[in-house]
């Protein structure tokens, strides 16, 4: 299925990966609520304010400011995707690709962290200008285990840990070839209850994925078995047979399962010009022999889609979060799939970042802020007497 054209024994690790989940305190750290950047505004030569909107009600206000390459593209850097809170840019005229935590909303705005990889090494009758998207095996790139992969648009799939980054490109990236052309144009994600790199094929019958814990050249295929598919009108099948398909895969912490997005999207006319707007959206829970099982109940799960890697969370850990719902960020606006009776709602405002933030940890309820205080004082509690 595969044929593996570079090998980096420092690459592979012999253990799972761990995503740690607190500093190393017994207690949980706070989390901010899913996020996306609402506005961009110009502050000065190079850089812009951003603006970002919770998917919660009544959310803290946030604004950051970050380098201007990372929002609006140019022909020298280009932002490919994002994946817990690190986004990824490629720039162009050295073929090389750099992790931002500029966006993160609890990352700092005095001391942001950039990590440049190694440059990328193009594997013969492949390309990597075009990059679908970026996973990270870990929370943070800086983990010492963690391994970051690239899936470009054809046959090329990489990976990366940027922790034993250091010499020879050719070392430093593992790049295999992949045979199907159902992985061409597919995304990859990280699944860290296999420890693998997955990726479904186009058309939603394959997955495949590679396992970190062994040196394996050819990636494990599952097929895919579906079950309870619902019974579709003429008038249904014929809007879906004109729709644009992606596939997601999501995997919940909290529940084990791991779950596949179909996303129907069709061009429409708005206003005299063409964008994609959402149709319809189908969810199968995915069992660890292959049935993929039609479901409408998620239950507390809320699936956050867009040009970042997917992710869910527990509605009821973001009072205000609607459960049983996907959310869907595009360029062309935001859809809410409401899967217990399939209504779709939607806003046809355009997103400069079409990138869903899931949540970040928050260590310390003080944010950091770049203006000078006159009297850097707190004063406690107060009685008022009248």
């Amino acid at each position: 299925m595969s044929l593996l054209l570079g090998h980096s024994p420092k690459l592979f690790i012999r253990k799972p990966v761990l995503v740690r989940a607190s500093a190393g305190g017994s207690s949980s750290p706070v989390q901010t609520p899913p996020c996306f950047i609402n506005g961009v505004d110009h502050c000065r030569a190079g850089h812009v304010l951003l603006d970002y909107t919770y998917s919660i009600k009544n959310g803290p206000i946030l604004i950051k400011k970050a380098p201007v390459e990372l929002v609006h593209n140019d022909e020298a850097v280009t932002m490919i995707g994002s994946s817990h809170g690190w986004v990824a840019s490629l720039v162009h005229d050295v073929g090389t690709l750099r992790l931002h935590d500029d966006l993160n909303p609890v990352a700092s705005n005095i001391n942001p962290k950039r990590i440049s990889l190694p440059p990328l090494v193009t594997l013969p009758h492949c390309q990597t200008q075009i990059i679908t998207n970026v996973s990270l095996s870990s929370l943070s790139p800086e983990e010492e285990d963690c391994v970051v992969a690239v899936k470009f648009m054809g046959p090329q799939l990489s990976y990366c840990r940027p922790s034993s980054a250091q010499g020879n490109s050719s070392k430093c990236w593992f790049n295999i070839r992949i045979a199907n052309p159902s992985f061409f144009s597919s995304s990859v994600m990280f699944s860290k209850k296999y420890n693998m790199f997955c990726i479904p094929g186009s058309g939603g019958q394959l997955i495949a994925s590679w396992d970190l814990c062994k040196d394996e050249h050819t990636p494990k295929i599952q097929v895919l078995r579906y079950h309870n598919l619902p019974k579709l009108s003429e008038a249904e099948r014929e809007v879906m047979d004109t729709c644009f398909t992606t596939h997601h895969l999501v995997e919940s912490q909290s529940t084990g399962e791991t779950i596949l997005v179909k996303c129907f999207r069709q061009t429409v006319d708005d206003g005299g010009t063409s964008c994609l707007k959402t149709k319809a959206v189908m969810v199968f829970k995915v069992s660890s022999k292959g049935n993929a099982f039609y479901t409408r109940h998620i239950g507390d799960l809320t699936i956050f889609i867009s040009k970042s890697e997917p992710f869910c969370v527990r509605a009821s850990s973001f009072p205000g979060l609607s459960p049983n719902h996907v959310y869907i960020l595009d360029v062309d606006g935001m859809s809410f799939s409401k899967l217990d009776d399939s209504t779709i709602s939607t806003s046809s405002d355009r997103v400069v970042a079409p990138h869903f933030f899931p949540p970040q940890d928050m260590y310390s309820t003080l944010s950091i802020s770049s203006e000078r205080v006159v009297a850097p004082y707190f004063f406690p509690p107060q009685n008022i007497e009248y």
